[in-house]
């Protein structure tokens, strides 16, 4: 072979060398970015080729699919109760992604986990039709109807977190107002887009696809007084619930000349525990934040889990306490005001630590992942989160919280036939100089006969119609905790 001829066998040689690397690169190398690219749509169609999972409630799927009309994508989701379920479920839709449990388990919703790889490549041979696996979730349906028409029927604007204390369980998650899944699951240029871009408004007050009982973040008021009471016990500030605390009346701010105001003429003035909590006595609450500092109520409060983002697997906001306060800042954030701001959820784990003897557990809402042969491929254990209280204290927090129910501005949340009801109201002040209507909060729990809980729960309304004089936690907020509660217990019968 002449010298030309073998410069271009050898440069050919080079190019064929180049095109099989570039070709296994391809292959293997970039083979799951290209197959997971938003980009490509072939991605999309095979995800809609077939019908998805199903999101399970009570051993009902909550979620469905059905074929799409003049589209390459055969198959779109469709929702039971969508706008009841969407914080739980998220939206899956052709034309704009997922969200939430669809999002976060759509390998096992598609059967394109590689969990289901043998049953996929098992399939293949035999000619049958990829399938997709069950999410089984932890809720309760009955708790969440009742969470979501009691907001509706308040007409306002909240959430309503629901957990069982002892495995930390999520029962219920219902924001208001709310949005349908179904109304934009599909890629029609006419009612999917336009229902879409309603739902996009800027600036939009109710923004119906704000998760409320996770993402949004609201001034507990007065139910944060429950993780200062458990401080105190903590700290060893004050050791029973009976005790007379120091606390003045008036009383002035540290550092400043101003008098921290209680609502109305109660029995505030070196007040126990249990009376300031039945009350709600801001300069008890006050003075035990001041008196104990911020680093010490910063400590109780991370306890409780202020401070760390929860995925539950969808996640929820940090709620928070704030760090570096003076005396005054930390008297206003130890009665729910100031800096402190926090989601439902968090407030339910607070309700929930208490109810389980001072034990927190990780809150979570799936509790299977199934194959499509129902055959469980994942299942999530109870896992304990913190001990914000010793069992002998929180018990302590426990009475006080049941005077509040029994005795105090939680009388609407009572439950009869031998049910014991925990609970604390709270109106959180919101806006410049306090000028917005407050938030209306009632945290609680239930102890059925044996003693044990099976639910705590979190509420928060916030009614920018109301008369403000009319706004407040034991007349909202409570009624709905009630029925919440009332609907799980119910349910164990």
């Amino acid at each position: 072979m002449n010298k030309p001829l073998r410069r271009i066998a050898i440069f050919c040689g080079l190019l064929v060398l180049a095109l099989l690397i570039r070709d296994n690169w391809i292959q293997y190398v970039q083979a799951d970015e290209l197959r997971t690219n938003k980009e490509n749509r072939r991605v999309t169609i095979e995800r809609y080729a077939s019908p998805r999972g199903n999101i399970i409630v009570d051993g009902k799927a909550i979620t469905g699919s059905k074929e799409s009309d003049g589209s390459d994508f055969k198959f779109k989701r469709t929702y039971m109760n969508g706008p009841m379920w969407a914080p739980v479920t998220g939206y899956a839709s052709q034309a704009f992604g997922a969200t939430q449990l669809e999002s976060i388990e759509d390998g096992i919703l598609t059967g394109n986990d590689d969990r289901l790889f043998f049953r996929n490549t098992l399939d293949m041979l035999t000619g049958k039709e990829k399938e997709g696996g069950n999410v089984v979730t932890t809720l309760n349906g009955a708790a969440q109807k009742a969470a979501y028409d009691g907001l509706r029927k308040q007409g306002g604007k909240g959430a309503v977190a629901a957990i069982e204390p002892s495995t930390g369980k999520i029962l219920a998650l219902a924001s208001f107002p709310s949005y349908d899944p179904s109304s934009f699951a599909g890629n029609s240029t006419t009612t999917d887009t336009d229902a879409w871009t309603k739902l996009q408004k800027k600036n939009d007050p109710n923004d119906p696809m704000l998760n409320r009982a996770l993402r949004e973040t609201y001034p507990p008021g007065s139910t944060f007084k429950v993780v200062t009471a458990a401080a105190a016990l903590e700290n060893g500030l004050y050791t029973s619930a009976d005790q007379k605390t120091k606390s003045p009346l008036p009383w002035t701010m540290p550092g400043t000349t101003t008098i921290l105001p209680n609502e109305g003429t109660i029995p505030c003035e070196n007040a126990s525990l249990r009376v300031a909590l039945r009350y709600s006595c801001n300069t008890v609450f006050g003075k035990v934040g001041s008196d104990l500092g911020n680093d010490k109520m910063l400590a109780e409060a991370k306890k409780f889990g202020f401070g760390s983002e929860q995925f539950t697997p969808v996640r929820a906001t940090a709620s928070n306490f704030s760090d570096d306060m003076n005396p005054s800042e930390t008297a206003l954030s130890s009665i729910g005001q100031f800096n402190t701001a926090t989601t439902p959820l968090q407030m339910a784990m607070v309700a929930s630590a208490v109810a389980n003897d001072g034990k927190l557990m990780k809150p979570y809402m799936v509790d299977t992942l199934q194959a499509p042969t129902l055959d469980p491929i994942e299942k999530t254990e109870p896992e304990e989160l913190s001990q914000p209280l010793s069992a002998s204290n929180a018990q302590i927090l426990q009475d006080m919280m049941e005077t509040v129910v029994k005795d105090g501005t939680g009388k609407n949340a009572q439950i009869g036939g031998g049910v014991t009801v925990g609970g604390k109201t709270g109106t959180a002040q919101h806006g410049e100089n306090n000028s917005k209507n407050p938030y209306a909060w009632f945290i609680s729990y239930a102890k059925i006969a044996d003693g044990s809980a099976p639910v705590a729960v979190a509420v928060v309304v916030q009614d920018d119609e109301a008369v403000r004089e009319n706004i407040s936690g034991g007349g909202l907020a409570a009624p709905i905790a009630k029925s919440v509660m009332e609907a799980v217990i119910n349910s164990k019968k």
